[in-house]
């Protein structure tokens, strides 16, 4: 068989202008998307915090009944806080015992970064009762 007689057939496929249409049609409407997806993004971000404060809950409730009082100290009371987002790790909050007291404990968890970018920073607070409050939304 000689080389003329062979056809080249055509294979149906995209061109590069119709997938680059199809990649700023997809990019706008990511972007129109994005705002309505924010406050469910921070939701998820908190989650951190709370379960983080209520780690430290359970902790200074153990160092309580080992001590009979609570514990200003995190390495006391056994927790030890994650390598923060902007020094490489994974955490986004600083956890923090704020108040101790013969009869009490309170801890805050507070965001390294502004999530929507307003401002402000995020801070969660737990007490003995286990009083889960956010004291400044984000």
């Amino acid at each position: 068989m000689s080389p003329n007689n062979l056809t080249i057939r055509k294979i149906p496929a995209f061109s590069l202008t119709e997938l680059l249409i199809v990649l700023v049609i997809i990019g706008i409407l990511v972007l129109l998307a994005l705002p309505n997806l924010m406050p469910l993004i921070s939701k998820a971000r908190s989650t951190e915090a709370k379960v983080q404060l209520g780690h430290i809950y359970t902790l200074e409730r153990s160092y309580f009944f080992e001590y009979s009082n609570y514990s200003a100290d995190l390495g006391a009371i056994g927790f030890e806080q994650e390598k923060l987002s902007d020094a490489g790790g994974q955490a986004n909050y600083v956890i923090e015992i704020t108040e101790t007291s013969a009869t009490g404990f309170k801890a805050t968890a507070t965001a390294i970064k502004d999530f929507d970018s307003d401002g402000i920073f995020n801070i969660w607070e737990i007490d003995q009762d286990k009083n889960l409050v956010e004291t400044v939304k984000d």
